[in-house]
C-alpha cells in the first residue's frame, strides 16, 4: 500500500498533498479525499450514500472542520480551500505521515511529547463510515470535531439557503440531522459530547472542479460540535445514512468501531495482494446481484467496462461466483441482439448505443467458461445469450449494426458514437468512427470463432470474416491495419488514422486475427507511435488532429479523449500482443513498472483513468478506474504464467 511521509524537516511536497485516496462500500457509495485533508473535488466526502443501488449517489457528510485544544493552544488536524485559493487552516507542517495500509491513516505531530493518529474506513457492507483519533504522547488533549453537511447530488454543488434544516436529534450516544426530508437521515454515533451550534461555512474551492472548467464554489452547513477528552482514550465517530428502520447501538460507539474495524482488517487480509485488494472496491451491488462500477468517483457501471473489467477484476483473482452473476444478470437484458452500454444514473430505460459492449460480453462469456466453474445450465444460459447477441448482429439491429456482405461487421449512423472512442460533446462526436473498425471486427471474429465451439453454424460466417479481414484490413505498404474501412460506409474508403485499435487483432482477445511479420509490424508501429509510460496513446503524434494535453473545460477534452490522450487499460492488450510476438522475457520489468510506480501517486493503490500523451504523462480522468486496474491484474497473471 502507499506510504507518504515528510522527509527529516521537510513537510510533504503540496502535489503529493493533493493525491486522493478511496474507501468504497459494497453499493456504489464510497468515502474519498486527499492526503493534505482538503477537499478538491465535489465528489469528496465522508459519507456518499447509494440510495438506488449502485445509483442515485448523494452526499451527505463532505468533510469535517477537526482541531486539537492543548493546554489553550489550538491545533488544526483539517484543510481547506477557500475561493478564490487560499488555503486555511494549513496543516502542512505538523502531517507526519499518511498510509493506505490498512486504510486512510495520518501522522500528525502537536508537539515534541504528543502526536494524533486520525484514521478513515468505511465498512463495505454495513455502508457505515468509520472516523477514529488516538492520541500518542503525554499531553492533556481535547478534540473538537465540526462535521460538513449538504444533501445534494454528487454531481451537483450546494449553497446557503433556508431550506436546510438544522434539526438535531438526540438519543444517547447518536445525533440525527435531516437536511432536507426528501433525503436519507444522517446519523452520527460517537463517544464525544455534542453541542448544538448552527453555522454555514462558505465558499469552499474546488480546485479539481476548476480545472475542468466546472462550477467550483460550494457552502456547507454545520450542525454543531463534538467533543472528545482525548487523554481518556480514542475518539470515535461513526456515521451513516439513515434507512428508515435502524437502530442505535447496542453497544457503546467505541465497541461498535472496534467491531468494525476488526472486521475489516480481516476481509482486507484475504486479498492475496495489493491490487486484488483495490478491485475489490468496484464489485459492487445492484438490486439483485452484483455490478462493476466503471470508475470512481463519478461513473457507476456501464456495458462495457464491466465485460473488459471483469476479466480482470474477477476472473483473474479466482472470483468467479461473482462473475457468474453479473453475466447472468446482463443476459437478461439483451435486445436485438445488443446488451445495453448504459443505465441511466436517475433510472429509465437503459442505453442500447454501443457496437462492441454485447461482442465483449461474449469474450467475457468465453473467459468464464474457460475456467470450469459453470453448471451445464448457467453455461446453457450464456451460451444461448451469446448467440442471441450473434443472431441480432448478423441479421441486423439498431444504428445499422449488421454483418455485410463480406462477412464483417459494419456500424454507425451520423452523431452517434459506438465504439469505445465515444466522446460527444453535444451533437459533436468526436471520433465517429461509422463503417468497420478495425478493433470491431477483432471482437466481432473472435466472437463468431466463440459461439463456433458449441455451434458449427458459425463457422461459415467466421471463415468469410476472417478471409474480408486479412484481405481488406492489411496495408500492403506498412504491413500494419486500417483503423476504419468502408468508413462513412462508403465502399473502399479508409482511415488510416495510426490508433491502438489495432492490436487487438494481435493481442486483448482469445484469437489473435493476425501473426507473422503483419503482428510484428502493428506491434512495432504501436510501440514505437503510440506507447507511453502508462499505456498508449489514442492517436499517433504525428498526426494534425493529435492532442498533447487532457485538460480545460468540457470541450477541450472531450476534443483530446481519444486523439492522442493515452489510456492505462490498453497496456493490457499490447503486453498481450508484445508477448505473442516476442515472448514473455522482460516485459514485465519494461512495460509494467511505470504502472506499479503510478499506484503510489493521484488514486492512490489505484490505475487512472487517462493520462497526457506528451511528458510529463500527466495523468487525468477518474483516479480509480476499473478498466485501468483490470487489465493490469489480467496481464500480470498472463506473464505469471509464462
Amino acid at each position: 500500500m502507499t506510504r507518504i511521509e515528510r522527509n527529516d524537516q521537510t513537510p510533504i511536497d503540496a502535489a503529493r498533498l493533493e493525491d486522493e485516496w478511496l474507501e468504497a462500500d459494497a453499493s456504489g457509495g464510497f468515502a474519498s479525499g486527499t492526503v493534505g485533508t482538503m477537499r478538491t473535488r465535489r465528489y469528496h466526502a465522508l459519507l456518499l450514500a447509494a440510495t438506488q443501488p449502485p445509483a442515485g449517489r448523494v452526499v451527505l457528510v463532505n468533510g469535517i472542520e477537526a482541531w486539537l485544544d492543548v493546554n489553550g493552544t489550538r491545533f488544526p488536524l483539517t484543510m481547506q480551500r477557500y475561493a478564490p485559493d487560499v488555503l486555511y487552516p494549513d496543516t502542512s507542517a505538523s502531517l507526519l505521515s499518511f498510509d493506505t495500509e490498512p486504510w486512510p491513516t495520518w501522522r500528525f505531530r502537536i508537539n515534541d511529547e504528543a502526536t494524533v493518529i486520525a484514521e478513515v474506513l468505511v465498512a463495505k457492507e454495513s455502508r457505515e463510515t468509520v472516523l477514529r483519533w488516538r492520541l500518542e504522547g503525554a499531553s492533556t488533549a481535547r478534540l473538537q470535531v465540526r462535521p460538513l453537511l449538504s444533501g445534494r447530488d454528487y454531481h451537483a454543488l450546494h449553497h446557503e439557503n433556508p431550506a436546510f434544516s438544522f434539526d438535531a436529534t438526540l438519543e444517547g450516544e447518536r445525533v440525527q440531522w435531516q437536511p432536507y426530508g426528501d433525503l436519507p437521515a444522517i446519523c452520527a454515533t460517537s463517544n464525544g459530547a455534542y453541542d448544538h451550534a448552527p453555522d454555514w461555512y462558505r465558499n469552499f474551492c474546488y480546485a479539481r472542479e476548476r480545472e475542468r472548467g466546472l462550477d467550483f464554489t460550494e457552502d456547507l452547513a454545520t450542525p454543531g460540535v463534538f467533543t472528545f477528552d482525548l487523554t481518556r482514550g480514542d475518539a470515535v465517530m461513526i456515521l451513516h445514512a439513515h434507512a428508515g428502520h435502524d437502530k442505535p447501538f447496542e453497544d457503546s460507539a467505541l465497541a461498535h468501531a472496534a467491531r468494525l474495524a476488526a472486521r475489516e482488517t480481516e476481509r482486507r487480509a484475504a486479498f492475496g495482494s495489493r491490487l486484488a485488494r483495490s478491485a475489490d472496491a468496484y464489485v459492487v451491488n445492484r438490486n439483485v446481484g452484483r455490478t462493476i462500477i466503471a470508475g470512481f468517483p463519478w461513473f457507476t457501471d456501464w456495458g462495457r467496462d464491466t465485460f473488459i473489467s471483469m476479466r480482470g477484476l474477477l476472473l483473474a483473482s479466482g472470483r468467479y461466483q461473482e462473475a457468474e452473476s453479473i453475466l447472468l444478470e446482463w443476459a437478461d437484458t439483451i435486445s436485438e441482439g445488443m446488451v445495453p452500454n448504459r443505465f441511466p444514473d436517475s433510472g429509465g430505460l437503459p442505453e442500447y448505443n454501443s457496437v462492441d459492449a454485447s461482442l465483449w460480453f461474449v469474450v467475457a462469456v468465453h473467459d468464464y467458461l474457460a475456467t470450469n466453474h459453470a453448471h451445464a445450465a448457467t453455461t446453457s444460459r450464456l451460451q444461448r445469450a451469446a448467440e442471441a447477441i450473434l443472431e441480432g448482429y448478423a441479421r441486423g439491429t439498431r444504428f445499422n449494426i449488421a454483418a455485410d456482405t463480406d462477412g464483417l461487421l459494419r456500424a454507425g449512423t451520423p452523431g452517434v458514437q459506438l465504439t469505445w472512442m465515444d466522446a460527444k460533446a453535444g451533437d459533436w462526436v468526436v471520433t465517429p468512427r461509422i463503417g468497420k473498425p478495425v478493433e470491431v471486427q477483432a471482437l466481432w471474429i473472435n466472437a463468431l470463432s466463440i459461439a463456433s465451439a458449441w455451434n458449427p453454424r458459425w463457422q461459415a460466417l467466421r471463415d468469410q470474416a476472417q478471409g474480408a479481414f486479412a484481405a481488406r484490413f492489411v496495408d500492403p505498404d506498412a504491413h500494419t491495419l486500417f483503423d476504419v474501412v468502408d468508413a462513412d460506409h462508403e465502399s473502399g474508403k479508409l482511415d488510416r488514422s495510426i490508433r491502438p485499435n489495432q492490436i487487438f487483432a494481435v493481442g486483448g482477445l482469445p484469437f489473435p486475427l493476425v501473426d507473422g511479420d503483419i503482428a510484428r509490424a502493428v506491434v512495432a508501429q504501436v510501440e514505437t507511435q503510440l506507447l507511453a509510460p502508462l499505456g498508449l496513446r489514442t492517436l499517433a503524434p504525428s498526426d494534425p488532429a493529435y492532442k498533447a494535453r487532457y485538460a480545460g473545460g468540457v470541450l477541450e477534452r472531450d476534443g483530446a479523449y481519444h486523439e492522442g490522450t493515452v489510456w492505462p487499460w490498453l497496456i493490457g492488450p499490447f503486453v498481450e500482443a508484445w508477448v505473442r510476438v516476442h515472448g514473455a522475457a522482460g516485459a514485465r520489468e519494461r512495460f509494467l513498472a511505470p504502472l506499479y510506480a503510478h499506484l503510489d501517486h493521484y488514486g492512490l493503490d489505484h490505475v487512472s483513468e487517462v493520462a497526457d500523451g506528451d511528458a510529463p504523462y500527466t495523468p487525468g480522468g477518474t483516479p480509480f478506474q476499473a478498466w485501468s486496474l483490470a487489465e493490469l491484474l489480467r496481464v500480470e497473471k498472463l506473464l505469471d504464467a509464462g
